[in-house]
Order: C-alpha cells, then sequence, then structure tokens
C-alpha cells in the first residue's frame, strides 16, 4: 500500500471501530475494526455482496481478515445524508436518491430475500421488550403494574401480527440519515447493514421517513410514502405497494410503531449499559414518533393513554437525572 496514515474515522452504536487509512497516492481507504469476540464480520461480507448484486452503493470490500475482525474497505467518505439536513441543504433530491436505491433494494432483493433470515414474531418481540426494561424501569424509573405489562403484550401482539401481513422484502434494519453517505457519485452509499433480514415492506420506509434524528411535517413525509410507492408500482413492485396508499401507510405507520418502541429502549441501554449519552438527546423525538402514532388508530387507544399518562410526563425529568 506504501506510506500512510491512518487516523480514526468513527464508531456506531456496536462495538465496531473504524480508520481512515491516508495514502500518499491514491483514494482514502476505510479499516473496520469489530472485535471477533462481541462482532462476527461474516454477516458483514455477506450482506454487502448480496446488495451490491441489487445495484447499490456499498463499500467494497478490499481486503478481509475474518479472525481478527478487520476488514479494508473503500472509503465512501464522512458526509452523512444527516449532516447535510442539518446545514440547511435541499431535502428533495436528497431524499429522491434515497428512495431510489431503497427501491432497488426491495425490488432487485427479492431474488435474494431467501438468503436472509426472518423477521419473525421472535425477533418482533425481542426487539419490543427493550423498552419495558430499559426505556420504563431503568431510564424513566416506573415500576409497571400487572395490568400495564398485561397491555404492553397485548400491544406487541397487535403490531407483530400486522408486521406479519405485509409482503416480505429486503429489509436494512437501519436505513437511516446516518447510514446514508452523500456522494458525488452513485449517492447514496450505504453502510452498516450487517443486520438485514428479510422482513416487513415498509420498515426501511420508515426507518428514512421517520428518522429518529430529524422530523418531517406529517404532510411532507405521506408525500414522500406516495411517491415512494408509485415508484414501486412503476418499477414492477406493486405486490410490496399494498391495495392503495391507505393501507400501505397504515403498514407504515404500524411498523414504525414497532421500531420506534424498539429504539426507546435501544436508546436508554446505549446510555446506561454502554455509556453512549448522546443518544439522551434523540429520546424525545422517538417518545413523539411514539406518541403521534398510538393515537392516530383506534386499536391502539389504551397504549396511546399508557404513553401519554405514564411515559410522556417522566421523560424530561429522566433526562436530566440521566445527565446528573
Amino acid at each position: 500500500m506504501g506510506p500512510c496514515d491512518v487516523v480514526p474515522a468513527s464508531a456506531d452504536a456496536s462495538f465496531r471501530r473504524y480508520f481512515r487509512v491516508l495514502r500518499a497516492t491514491g483514494p482514502s481507504l476505510v479499516v473496520m475494526d469489530a472485535p471477533p469476540d462481541k462482532e462476527d464480520v461474516a454477516p458483514f461480507l455477506r450482506i454487502t455482496a448480496l446488495l451490491a448484486g441489487c445495484g447499490v452503493h456499498v463499500p467494497q470490500v478490499h481486503e478481509a481478515d475474518k479472525a481478527r475482525g478487520l476488514l479494508l474497505l473503500e472509503d465512501l467518505g464522512s458526509t452523512q445524508l444527516l449532516t447535510l439536513l442539518e446545514r440547511g441543504a435541499d431535502p428533495v433530491p436528497l431524499y429522491a436518491d434515497a428512495l431510489d436505491a431503497l427501491a432497488q433494494i426491495q425490488l432487485r432483493g427479492l431474488e435474494v430475500t431467501s438468503q436472509l433470515e426472518p423477521y419473525d414474531a421472535s425477533v418482533l418481540r425481542r426487539e419490543m421488550r427493550l423498552m419495558p426494561d430499559w426505556f420504563c424501569e431503568r431510564h424513566l424509573g416506573l415500576v409497571l403494574s400487572d395490568e400495564e405489562i398485561a397491555l404492553l403484550a397485548a400491544t406487541e401482539d397487535f403490531l407483530i401480527a400486522e408486521a406479519l401481513a405485509q409482503p416480505q422484502v429486503f429489509v436494512h434494519r437501519d436505513y437511516h440519515s446516518r447510514n446514508l453517505m452523500v456522494l458525488p457519485e452513485r449517492s447514496p452509499g450505504v453502510i452498516d447493514y450487517q443486520d438485514a433480514l428479510r422482513g416487513p415492506a415498509a420498515y426501511d420506509t420508515v426507518s428514512i421517513l421517520k428518522d429518529c434524528y430529524v422530523a418531517w411535517p406529517r404532510e411532507r413525509v405521506e408525500a414522500w410514502v406516495q411517491a415512494f410507492r408509485e415508484r414501486l408500482v412503476a418499477q414492477g413492485g406493486a405486490a410490496l405497494a399494498g391495495k392503495d396508499l391507505a393501507q400501505y401507510l397504515r403498514w407504515f405507520d404500524l411498523i414504525g410503531l414497532q421500531r420506534h418502541i424498539k429504539v426507546l429502549g435501544i436508546f436508554a441501554r446505549l446510555n446506561w449499559r454502554d455509556g453512549k449519552s448522546g443518544y439522551l438527546d434523540d429520546l424525545p423525538l422517538v417518545l413523539e414518533y411514539v406518541r403521534e402514532t398510538a393515537s392516530r388508530y383506534p386499536e391502539l387507544a389504551s397504549f396511546s393513554r399508557f404513553v401519554e399518562t405514564r411515559l410522556v410526563p417522566a421523560l424530561p425529568a429522566a433526562n436530566a437525572r440521566a445527565r446528573a
């Protein structure tokens, strides 16, 4: 490779670390360091190959040392979609590129979805169980009654049934503004996909359009959802788009609620277990997504009351305690 400098690039919510290799000649590269006792690079390599086969811009793997958990990757730069949005960039072309890439994943990925593990009831439930343990009890300091525990279990049952009723597609699972890199060519570059599963059609759509790090008015979100659905239909994916926009929006909202319930637990756990307090700043938006969606559907009226009376009032003080 010749003379080079190695500098820290980034870390993420896992145990992985990234370093940028600055070479005297040629483009920079990135080293992924995934401790083998904590992270297995094999899923990353397998999903990279599947997504590349879909025509999506994922980092090219130049070298891989699986035993030591070291990968030498194409450098997709450091310009996250979120960075540009926070700087006031026009979101229209940025989201058009992101949704185009997502359509490619879903449409061209149909042929390889059988190679992915299912996003089944056990996974969906295990994710949602993080909320009562880490968000309600550990973060908010709540003692849940037997009735509240039963309510949460019934809500999980409802959301699982709704999720499993959706068409199944290639699901990235974290398709959001921190995992999409804006590039001069073949933008966006897609990262952090190693946990991909075969799951609900609207999951990644809600990940990007009801992003845990940036919020948009409902009217704009629905317009983007409609445009994405029309894109699927136009490209031969009518089976993934629901019978009409109303059905797709229901899929979108309810799998979004499953995701955001999970994320409340994950962000609280990242703070208390892993010492990553920055995620406390993102809890209010995620809880607002839960609140808004629960209030929208009559089937969730009891859960909505629980959110309004028990979770929403407790969060400001809980965040203050955690920061102190």
